[in-house]
């Protein structure tokens, strides 16, 4: 095993809890623009809303929450989008001493159910009548839960006149006494393999990866003269939206909410919010790159959108290498090239975000190291992390200076990595959570010695970098014994235009398979070209066909990357997509692999017993020699 860790840089020690930077924030600078919201969804106007209005819509509340019953330790759940109330009413429960539950909105009936008897909740905010009736019809079973608070039904503003009453002192006395080790978020996981469990996370689990980010990379997100923003859209039931929305209130950057997460909706909040920072996941990344190819391609310039991304890759490749001493960096035909990209399609890309963005940071899952060097060379730096629920969000981050694609970085200071001699990466440091509610056992198998078993695979080299490579539960042990990390393959898969999902499957099979499922709209616009080229008699066949190549090309493209034993051999494209609904994705968009592999049994077993090879003259030439391929449409 190895450890690998950075020494810690010089940060503020927390005394108190999250709500402290609120009220600490109002004091010192009251006219700072802490959040900005917008009238109306549909407005293109933000209102700032200064740090005092935040202090005091927060302490108004807090107040309501007192008048309510609510008492330090207790626990009360969110179940909304994230939205401006999001961020007001967490840090109002924090300000009493509260815990906070979060719950995705499209959580199902019993997942609800699980979370407010496993988290004893004690109230609830809602979003609307779907949230109202999915908690009202769970209620029964809930002793312990004695309020529901909708927020689209002006419960907040009831909850502030409810609490007119009792004087600020009381609220000031309360929030004095919370502890930087009590607990602050009860953060359920998203659940992929059972019951989800909930991880206790301190207010000093929070703080301390943020304020350590903030110390050592929050320069780097904030232009010169200018207040840094971010446009939060991830959600705060997520520990990663958590992560973001406590940054920006620790760090003084303005926050915007857009809770639409439509493709219509969060274009046009970046158009008008026009961020400073941008925090995703790799699926918007990625869909963002689709919807430019797609674009370009409807105005006729696909080719040179795909000549200037080549451009982009090859340029930031060679600053990559100058950078970790390895090259001269681009040359001079690189710059020319890259000069006249810059102007022609890299300033219009980096519009499409608002244009005014210096940094990007993806979590959640490995960004593509071709789509992470995309984007550096269109001029948006994308620090890809690793983090998980248990680790409040942040292991890694990448090296000022020595940042490298591919990769996720190395430890933040602070935090040390180890890697077991199985693979599994081990953490430990101040973002390691407190330990599962009401699952001891749990609680023992994760926690070792100090050091939690993440369940993720990874390795580290030299330089203390570290690449994720998959999940322990993921792996993929075929018939002849090959041990197959799907993760690469996946990810791969995904980044041709046409593929949406892919999951790769094959346990105690003879060889990889993979179920995918297409991109509806750039299939639409695949379809509408294809058949400006062909008579309306053949444009079936001839639509199967292409399609055929276009999915087996993606499917060879993936293969380069790892070797023949691992690569995939059989595959089918599904007709629909996995969702939440289907119960095939968790509410964070996560694949639910045991569940997909169930519903799409017969489909497997069909595609494995198929095993028919494709006529070589269907076949381009980069693939030809791939003899035993299958791709079954059906």
């Amino acid at each position: 095993m190895r450890d690998l860790g950075l020494a810690p840089p010089t940060v503020t020690t927390l005394t108190g809890g999250l709500a402290d930077s609120v009220f600490e924030t109002a004091v010192l600078d009251p006219t700072l623009p802490m959040l900005a919201r917008r009238p109306d969804p549909s407005s293109a106007l933000w209102e700032e809303v200064t740090a005092v209005e935040v202090r005091d819509e927060v302490a108004d509340l807090a107040k309501g929450l007192i008048a309510s019953g609510i008492s330090p330790g207790h626990r009360v759940a969110i179940m909304a989008r994230t939205r401006y109330e999001w961020t007001v009413f967490s840090h109002a429960l924090w300000a009493v001493g509260a815990e906070v539950v979060p719950i995705y909105p499209t959580a199902s009936r019993d997942q609800v159910e699980w979370i407010l008897r496993d988290a004893e909740c004690v109230a609830v905010v809602v979003e609307d009548e779907q949230t109202v009736m999915t908690v009202g019809s769970v209620c029964g079973s809930l002793p312990r839960l004695r309020h529901v608070w909708q927020l689209d039904a002006g419960g907040l503003g009831q909850l502030v006149e409810r609490g007119e009453f009792i004087p600020l002192t009381t609220v000031e006395s309360l929030r004095r006494i919370v502890l930087p080790d009590s607990a602050a978020v009860i953060a359920y996981t998203s659940g992929t393999t059972g019951r989800p469990l909930g991880c206790a996370l301190s207010h000093r689990n929070l703080a301390s990866t943020c304020d350590t980010l903030l110390a050592g990379w929050g320069h780097k997100v904030v232009p010169p003269g200018e207040q840094a923003s971010v446009l939060a859209f991830l959600p705060f039931s997520h520990v990663y939206g958590l992560l973001v929305q406590t940054l920006c209130m620790r760090g003084g950057m303005m926050m915007g909410h857009e809770p639409d997460l439509s493709e219509e909706s969060l274009s046009a909040a970046l158009r008008t919010f026009r961020p400073t920072y941008f925090c995703a996941v790799p699926s918007i990344f990625e869909k963002i790159y689709k919807n430019a190819l797609r674009t370009a391609q409807q105005a006729g310039r696909g080719a040179l959108f795909e000549r200037a991304a080549d451009t982009a890759r090859d340029f930031a490749a060679a600053l990559e290498r100058q950078r970790l001493g390895g090259g001269p960096g681009p040359g001079f035909d690189l710059r020319l090239q890259h000069a006249l990209y810059e102007r022609t399609v890299y300033r219009k890309f980096r519009a499409a975000l608002g244009g005014r963005v210096l940094l990007g940071t993806s979590g959640g899952s490995s960004l593509n190291r071709e789509l992470s060097l995309f984007y550096e060379g269109v001029g948006i730096y994308v620090n890809d992390g690793y983090g998980l629920t248990e680790t409040s969000g942040g292991v890694t981050a990448q090296p000022l200076g020595r940042e490298m694609s591919g990769t996720v970085g190395q430890a933040i200071p602070g935090m040390d990595i180890r890697v077991a001699d199985d693979g599994e990466i081990l953490v430990r440091g101040p973002s390691v959570f407190q330990g599962y509610v009401n699952d001891d056992a749990s609680t023992r198998a994760a926690l070792r010695g100090g050091w939690l078993a993440t369940g993720d695979l990874g390795r580290l080299d030299s330089d203390g970098y570290l690449t994720i490579t998959g999940r322990k539960k993921d792996v993929i042990v075929t018939s002849s014994g090959k041990s197959v990390s799907p993760a690469l393959l996946e990810q791969r898969l995904r980044m041709h235009p046409l593929v949406h999902q892919a999951v790769v499957v094959g346990d105690n099979r003879p060889c990889v398979g993979a179920l995918i499922t297409l991109d509806p709209d750039f299939l639409a616009f695949w379809r509408d070209n294809l058949a400006a080229r062909s008579d309306a008699r053949m444009r079936e066949a001839r639509e199967e066909n292409a399609l055929r190549e276009e999915i087996a090309r993606a499917v060879a493209a993936s293969n380069s990357a790892v070797s023949r034993p691992e690569s995939i051999r059989v595959f089918r494209v599904l007709p629909e997509p996995f969702d939440v609904a289907s119960g095939l994705l968790t509410p964070s968009m996560k694949l639910r692999r045991d569940a997909i592999v169930r519903h799409y049994a017969l489909q497997i077993d069909a595609m494995y017993q198929a095993r028919s090879r494709v006529p070589r003259e269907h076949l381009s030439d980069e693939f030809a020699h791939w003899d035993d391929a299958d791709n079954v449409f059906r």
